[in-house]
């Protein structure tokens, strides 16, 4: 196929492609100071944050996030140790709360492949329940930003080039070069699944 996407490619559209500064809507920018969170809507609906935007439960329940998906779990060094019982107090009369949790390593050789698809089902279920998303991992920008990412180019039918592109006009993002090439064989693998379908 001449039409093959590399992870080099992804890599260039990474650095070409701006983000503009913008604070999350409905809070200014010294609110988010307050609550001390990096956190950005970057589809509707659907938010990547870091760690400490996972662990402010008084946060989350201002933006009004449904279901946290954490990319970093675990308790080692990098990792993000929360889980279910982390977030038992959040749900509410009006809401049920959600958690998923991976434990993935932000290094390149991490086959974080193997968790897009239900990564992109349980965004998918969130979403379509009327809920909002907060995908996150430690600072918000390899880990989280690949599942999302990968969510967009599975759910939402977006090249790897476009779902890059609507996520950088919200938020930084910096996948790592093997996660940029497993998104690179899954959007040639979703090309080629759209021709014979």
């Amino acid at each position: 196929m001449a039409d093959q996407t590399t992870g080099r490619q992804l890599q260039r559209i990474l650095h070409y492609s701006v983000t503009p500064c913008r604070p999350l809507l409905g809070l200014r920018r010294n609110e988010c100071a307050l609550y001390d969170v990096d956190c950005d809507e970057v589809y509707p609906r659907l938010y990547i944050g870091d760690v400490e935007s996972a662990r402010n439960k008084q946060y989350l329940r201002l933006i009004g996030i449904t279901h946290v998906l954490n990319t970093a779990e675990g308790t080692r060094f990098g990792q993000v140790d929360t889980g279910h019982s982390y977030y038992r107090d959040m749900s509410g009369v009006s809401c049920t709360f959600r958690y998923m949790g991976f434990p993935l390593v932000d290094q390149p050789s991490t086959d974080i492949s193997r968790y897009f698809y239900i990564a992109s089902k349980f965004i998918e279920n969130g979403i379509n329940s009327g809920g909002k998303v907060l995908v996150h991992c430690m600072m918000g920008m390899s880990r989280s930003a690949t599942c999302v990412l990968a969510y967009l180019m599975i759910a939402r039918k977006m090249s790897a080039a476009e779902a890059i592109r609507t996520v950088r006009m919200h938020r930084d993002i910096r996948p790592n070069e093997g996660f940029l090439q497993q998104l690179a064989d899954l959007d040639n693998e979703l090309k080629r699944d759209r021709l014979y379908y």
